[in-house]
Formats: C-alpha cells, structure tokens, sequence
C-alpha cells in the first residue's frame, strides 16, 4: 500500500529497498524534494483510508518472462525465479514479493509513520502497523 500510495502522490518509482517486519519496517523512495510534515501527514492518512477499505489480498505466480513485463524485476533473475510471485491488493496495488501477507486489509490494526527523513536525494520512511 505503501508504495503505490507513494507513486500516486509524489510520481516517484516504488522503493527498491523495503523491509517490512513486525516490529520495524522502512522503505526508501527516491524523490527530488523532501516532503513536507503535512505530505507525509497526508500519506499516512491515505494508507489508513485504503487499509480501511478491506480489500481481499490475494497471489499468483507468473512465469519469469510474463512478470517481466510488468515489473521491474532487475534485482532478481530468471535462473533463480523463474515464476515470480505476485501479490495483489485488490484493484489498488500489484507487486512481486517473496513475504508474508495478510489476507485482508481489515487485519491490520494501524499503521504509523514513526520517522521520515530526507538525505540526498532518499525519502526513508519508517512505520509499525
């Protein structure tokens, strides 16, 4: 949600570096401008509204090539994935991942935005839901 929250507000491209855990989690986002405290006021409310939404989350797997397409999938490769999985939050959002998902929104109690700085040229966020 996360990051096509971040695409949609900013038109920046999705984190390349996300690591979601249950007692921290960040992304980093490249961006040509530090967002504002009301920017990122907003983008924490946007993800509460889609998390809101109860949206089913669902997978499937997709051959290499087919995923290719769709994606950017430059930090793997086809002789170690050649099916990459795919999750889908609903209509909202669809991305390759290799972690564990809830099978709704509704199962996630919150999220906040803990931290947010900006240093050359990288938005990192960091979140507990």
């Amino acid at each position: 949600i996360l990051n096509r929250t971040m695409v949609n507000m900013f038109g920046c491209e999705r984190s390349e570096n996300c690591h979601i855990e249950r007692k921290k989690s960040k992304c980093d986002f490249k961006l040509k401008k530090a967002p504002t405290e009301e920017e990122i006021k907003s983008l924490e409310q946007k993800i509460k509204d889609v998390i809101f939404q109860n949206i089913d989350i669902t997978e499937k797997i997709l051959d290499f090539e087919e995923a290719d397409k769709l994606f950017n999938l430059k930090r793997i490769t086809k002789d170690q994935n050649p099916k990459v999985r795919i999750i889908s939050i609903g209509d909202y959002d669809d991305c390759p991942c290799i972690g564990q998902h809830v099978k709704n929104t509704s199962e996630l109690a919150n999220f906040r935005i803990t931290t947010a700085t900006y240093n050359e040229g990288i938005f990192r966020v960091r979140f507990k839901v």
